[in-house]
């Protein structure tokens, strides 16, 4: 894989799921404190400013609420009070750890996180605070992929770091077939082309319109951002 650049700023987008650890639901706390301390070795010995978005499907999943019948939108709602929780959750681990950080909403919420203004998001960033964007986008029927994209362009990001359970992309999923292939680096117009899923369609759309990067690899790998040996897949941008 060609060496990835070495950012100044990253976002990197979390799901709920990886807060689960080994567990089946909610939060370990164990898990949290070691991911806790690998964000903190970005900022701190790296120097790489970091931007969160967090889902919140180890809680409760907007769409699948939906699908056992509650109305869209009233799940979508309860799916970003999770991502609320998440956040709080996270951020408490990252301020144990030693590293100063802010909680920001993208609904109103101002007892538990400040409203997301990009303006205070990029003093924030500045003055070497980590931030945590909860709540998604604000609006239903648009996933924490979609805020992820929004708010690294917003705040200006290198690139978005997926963190997932896999070393990467794969052709197909690598815990059902022994024999899944995995890419080094994968164009956008590919991954499109082939399904592949690395975020949800229009959240991938948009950082092909926009021309912005994302790297995926395993979340315990994270603290290896920015080194030459770190194993992923690099979702370039064609042209």
């Amino acid at each position: 894989m060609k060496q990835l650049p070495v950012p100044k700023r990253i976002l990197l987008k979390l799901s709920g799921e990886a807060l689960q650890g080994k567990g089946e639901y909610g939060i370990e706390t164990e898990f949290l404190d070691s991911l806790a301390k690998k964000i903190v070795t970005l900022t701190k010995e790296k120097h790489i400013e970091v931007v969160i978005v967090i889902g919140g499907g180890n809680i409760f999943r907007g769409v699948s609420g939906a699908a056992k019948g509650l109305d869209r939108t009233a799940a979508d709602y309860m799916g970003m009070l999770a991502t609320v929780i998440n956040g709080i959750a996270l951020g408490n681990a990252i301020e144990k750890a030693g590293q100063s950080v802010r909680i920001m909403s993208a609904i109103e919420i101002s007892k538990v996180a400040e409203l997301f203004i990009y303006r205070r998001a990029l003093k924030h960033l500045r003055e070497k605070r980590i931030i945590i964007v909860v709540a998604g986008t604000g609006n239903p029927y648009f996933t924490t992929d979609s805020a992820a994209v929004l708010r690294a362009l917003e705040l200006h990001c290198d690139f978005i770091v997926k963190g997932t359970k896999v070393d990467g992309v794969y052709d197909k999923d690598p815990a059902k077939h022994p024999d899944a292939k995995r890419y080094d680096r994968v164009s956008v117009d590919e991954a499109l082309e082939k399904g592949l899923r690395i975020m949800d369609q229009s959240a991938i759309a948009l950082a092909k319109d926009e021309r912005l990067p994302l790297f995926v690899c395993r979340i315990e790998d994270i603290d290896q951002i920015g080194s030459p040996d770190i194993r992923g897949t690099y979702v370039y941008v064609n042209g």
